[in-house]
C-alpha cells in the first residue's frame, strides 16, 4: 500500500510524543506496535527524524510516512498492513540515542544520522553481522560489557551462526592470553550469554526461544558493567 491509501486515517491514529523523554522508552513503542491489529496505527512525535524505529516497525508489519514540521519536530506515521513479527525477534536498538537531543537538538539529529550511516547504509560492504562482531570485539577490548552484550544479542537475533561466536571467544583466548581469558572474560555476563546459547542449541531449542532466554537474562537492566557503546 502506498501512503496516500491510508492517510486519511492518521488522524485515528494514537499519538505518542516522545520529545525530550529520557530513559529507553523504545520498549514501550515496541510493545504497543506489537498488539496492534492490521488496519490501525500510531504517530509518533519526536524532536528528530526516528530512524531507529524503522527497521522495528517494518518487522511488524508497518508502513511509514514521516513529515518534518520544523528542524525539531517530526511526525512519524506508522500503519500496520500485515500482522507479523514479535518482541522476542525484534533487533535490539540503541536506545542511547534519544538523550543527545536533551543536550543539544542539533547533537540529536547528527547523532542518528550518524548511526544510520554505520548501520543501515547500503554502501557498507561488511554484512550486517560481520560489523556487529567487530563492534563486539571492540567493546570487550574497551570494557565497555554493555555494549558488547547488545552487539551479541543483535547479531544472534539477526540469525547468527553460533560457531562464530565460537571463532570470536578463541581470538579472545588468543589476542587477550588465557590468564585474562579466564580471569575476566570466562566469569562475564558475556560468556555466560554465549554458554546459554550453546547449552540451549545442544538441548535443542529453537531460536525464538533461546532469544526470548537471551532478553530475559541478559538484557540490559539485568546485568551490570561498564556504560557506553551504543
Amino acid at each position: 500500500m502506498s501512503y496516500m491509501e491510508w492517510k486519511d486515517k492518521t488522524a485515528e491514529f494514537k499519538t505518542i510524543d516522545v520529545r525530550g523523554i529520557a530513559g529507553n522508552f523504545l520498549e514501550g513503542l515496541k510493545k504497543q506496535a506489537v498488539s496492534l491489529p492490521v488496519g490501525s496505527g500510531i504517530e509518533v512525535l519526536q524532536s528528530f527524524e526516528p530512524i531507529p524505529l524503522y527497521d522495528v516497525m517494518d518487522i511488524l508489519g508497518y508502513e511509514r510516512h514521516t513529515v518534518k514540521a520544523s528542524d525539531t519536530e517530526y511526525h512519524a506515521f506508522f500503519y500496520r498492513t500485515e500482522q507479523k513479527g514479535s518482541l522476542e525477534g525484534l533487533p535490539e536498538r540503541p536506545a542511547v540515542i534519544t538523550n543527545y537531543p536533551m543536550i543539544d537538538e542539533k547533537l540529536g539529529e547528527l547523532t542518528v544520522e550518524f548511526w544510520d550511516l554505520t548501520w543501515r547504509s547500503k554502501n557498507r560492504f561488511l554484512d550486517y553481522n560481520t560489523r556487529l562482531l567487530l563492534s563486539l570485539s571492540n567493546a570487550v577490548g574497551a570494557g565497555r560489557t554493555r555494549q558488547a552484550m547488545r552487539e551479541l544479542l543483535k547479531a544472534y537475533a539477526n540469525g547468527l551462526d553460533s560457531r562464530a561466536l565460537d571463532d570470536v571467544f578463541e581470538q579472545f583466548a588468543w589476542n587477550m592470553g588465557i590468564g585474562f581469558f579466564s580471569s575476566e572474560i570466562a566469569p562475564s555476563p558475556l560468556f555466560q550469554a554465549y554458554k546459554t546459547i550453546k547449552q540451549m542449541e545442544k538441548q535443542g531449542k529453537d531460536r525464538s526461544e533461546i532469544n526470548k532466554a537471551l532478553k530475559e537474562r541478559f538484557a540490559d537492566t539485568n546485568h551490570g558493567g561498564k556504560g557506553g557503546g551504543c
